[in-house]
């Protein structure tokens, strides 16, 4: 006889899990019909890919759990990838050293990038404009001052030693030989470098430090608990003495921040600056953070969910590559992904209700 009541709790369970399911479930599938999907090199590209994606859904988190959302942050990636890189070819070629030049254009993107961010948060906080109008508006604006800055072309000549740090990794490891951290071991014949392994990229690195301490932010600070109160009601969260349009200004520059981490670590992959560099990824980090189960509405989502939403991106368009398939299909599938990541949103909260009653 079947049990209808624990039947029940497994559909339950399950479909409160999808995300970590259907993730597990594309590693087994590509491992089993791909060619070497699940090496290391593999594993890490899939990382790689995802470093654009992962930074902006991050920042994306926060504004779409106050209910709101933000556009610009696609050329925001190309508008801070140009000044970042338009710096450093103009500091190197001033005659400043190479990490000079390097350090002072990240940080010239990074800082210019939160202007956009503070103009977001203050169209929607301060003059009411819906943050998708505000944020489109942005997203034109930040294109076009990108194309102003690099004349319409890509920015190159950069400083050569930019290479190491993009395409760098943590560890280098010659089986029974050596172990390096941080540079490249020298000196290895050509036979010796067929067999080297590089563990950890720097890009990686730099990305999932950010994601950990706004994760931390979000989820055990008081700054994470008023987000996610404006979110579920932003009357209740005033009259709780939250100064809500001071904190929707924070939000949308944390979104802009992130955008710009994102150009700058393009640059650092790429070693060139593009004003389209991020244009294509806006779709992926909102699908991303919705199938990570965050709420269009507001009030609920996390770093974690929207880190699982990214590498299931991720995951998906390495194995797409691996199977030589168009990458054009990637679409398709994140368009499909996020319908279904609507539809859990819209009907599992009913599902579940009902399951406690139940119990």
């Amino acid at each position: 006889m079947i049990n209808y009541n624990k039947t029940r709790e497994i559909g339950i369970n399950i479909l409160r899990r999808w995300i970590l399911i259907f993730l597990v479930g594309e590693i087994v599938f590509f491992s089993i019909v791909g060619t070497n999907y699940f090496s290391l090199k593999n594993l890490q590209n899939i990382l790689v890919a995802s470093t654009t994606v992962l930074l902006l859904a991050t920042g994306e988190t926060f504004v779409i759990i106050t209910g709101g959302i933000d556009l610009s942050i696609g050329f925001m990636v190309g508008f801070s990838s140009v000044v970042s890189a338009k710096v450093m070819v103009d500091l190197w070629t001033a005659g400043f050293s190479q990490p000079v030049a390097i350090m002072i254009g990240i940080l010239a993107a990074l800082l210019l990038g939160l202007i956009p961010g503070f103009i977001n948060g203050f169209l929607v906080a301060k003059l009411r404009v819906p943050p998708f109008i505000a944020t489109f508006g942005m997203y034109g604006i930040a294109y076009g001052f990108a194309e102003i800055i690099c004349n319409n072309v890509p920015i190159h000549g950069l400083p050569t030693s930019l290479g190491s740090l993009g395409h760098g990794y943590l560890f280098y490891w010659l089986p029974g030989k050596l172990f390096s951290f941080l540079s490249w071991p020298e000196n290895l014949s050509r036979e010796e470098l067929k067999h080297l392994v590089s563990i950890v990229p720097n890009v990686t690195i730099i990305t999932f430090i950010f994601i950990g301490i706004f994760a931390f932010i979000l989820a055990k600070t008081k700054f994470g608990q008023h987000t996610y109160a404006i979110g579920g009601n932003i009357n209740a969260a005033e009259r709780a003495g939250v100064n809500v349009k001071a904190h929707l200004i924070k939000v949308y520059m944390i979104s802009s921040f992130f955008a710009s981490l994102a150009g700058v670590m393009y640059v650092l992959r790429f070693i060139t600056g593009r004003a389209p560099a991020g244009s294509a990824r806006l779709l992926d980090a909102v699908v991303a953070v919705v199938i990570g189960g965050a709420s269009l509405s507001g009030g609920k989502g996390t770093i974690m969910g929207t880190v699982i939403g990214a590498l299931i991106i991720g995951v998906l368009e390495i194995g797409l590559v691996n199977l030589s398939i168009p990458t054009y299909n990637l679409h398709i599938a994140v368009g499909c992904i996020l319908i279904f990541a609507v539809l859990v949103d819209q009907f599992s909260p009913e599902l579940i209700h009902k399951e406690e009653e139940i119990g």
